[in-house]
């Protein structure tokens, strides 16, 4: 078995443990919600703190029923399905880090030339980042999305995107493929994480709002969650780092466009929708900043950045010719 191949079967290893870890981060959720829909009375909190039974951990790290808790909500005190689904991320991640290497290896380059390997690196970096911030603060609730487009991403790479471990074209063999894409992967991969929060502070908040679609019982799991002004707080910051990144991408990117093409800006369909997602998170940032923007439009700004940043990775590619083209970046 060759290293290229060794790679693909470790990252198909990968992909089932993220399967597995998908499907506990469900099963915790759905936990959460029948949890959420059992207050602790204070008498209860009280006696417990007294010394007449454990008091209930929360989602988010508080003792539930505890004013100092979020919203005073209470989930089932084992939680086991969310230390499986941390566990199989764990060795998922392990799996898919050495697919990475050994796909590097294998092509003698770094792993990210195509779209492939942008499938698996992105898919990392956000997967790393989610186990990141969990070691600061329990976030494990961002599982169910985070993982769950990593999953997709890597099943569409092993499926749709997939090409053999190989040099590439003369035109990426410059230390600007090391530079531009790498830093172009870590921000998709922050992107991803702060579209994932975004996205459940939209369903809390609509859950609050009194959204009769989101006030059945099977949405109760939204109840442990953070307060959607907390949530998008911590999306705010992901997606400031993220567009930093993002900014240092489309510079590099013009600096090797005149290095290999002898002009800084051409519009290539990739350079004009890179310059697309760049403004939109900008006038994000700019609209939470000074305008004052929070809540859901702050929120849907967020989700409509992060359909720019899908698009830029496959509509772009697959819809449209260009310089790129080649490479499939």
């Amino acid at each position: 078995m060759s290293l290229g191949e060794l790679s693909t079967l470790l990252v198909w290893g990968a992909t089932a443990a993220y399967a597995i870890g998908l499907v506990a981060f469900a099963v915790d959720l759905a936990r959460l919600a029948d949890g959420a829909a059992r207050p602790v009375r204070a008498g209860a909190v009280a006696n417990a703190r007294a010394g007449g039974g454990p008091v209930v951990p929360s989602a988010t790290g508080p003792a539930v029923g505890d004013p100092s808790g979020p919203e005073g909500v209470v989930t089932r005190a084992g939680r086991r399905a969310v230390g499986i689904a941390m566990a199989t991320t764990g060795v998922g991640a392990v799996l898919h880090v050495a697919g990475t290497v050994l796909r590097g290896v294998a092509a003698e380059r770094v792993p990210w030339a195509n779209m492939y390997e942008f499938a698996l690196v992105g898919s990392l970096v956000a997967v790393l980042t989610f186990l990141a911030l969990c070691r600061g603060r329990d976030l494990r609730f961002l599982g169910t999305i985070v993982i769950g487009i990593a999953v997709l991403a890597l099943g569409l790479g092993l499926t749709a995107f997939y090409v053999p471990a190989d040099a590439v074209e003369p035109a990426l063999q410059s230390y600007w493929l090391v530079i531009h894409v790498s830093i172009a992967v870590i921000a998709t991969g922050l992107f991803t994480v702060a579209f994932a929060v975004s996205t459940l502070q939209l369903l809390k908040d609509s859950r609050a709002s009194g959204s009769s679609r989101l006030a059945g019982s099977r949405w109760r799991m939204l109840d442990a969650l953070p307060p959607a002004a907390e949530l998008e707080g911590l999306s705010f910051r992901i997606n400031a780092v993220g567009f930093v990144l993002w900014t240092f991408t489309v510079m590099a990117g013009a600096i090797w466009a005149e290095q290999a093409w002898a002009r800084y800006w051409g519009w290539d369909p990739k350079e004009v929708w890179s310059f697309v997602v760049w403004v939109v998170y900008a006038a994000y940032l700019h609209a939470r900043t000074t305008r004052g923007w929070s809540g859901r439009r702050a929120a849907w700004f967020v989700v409509v950045g992060y359909a720019t940043v899908i698009f830029n990775f496959t509509g772009v590619n697959l819809l449209f010719d260009g310089l790129h083209s080649y490479s499939g970046l």
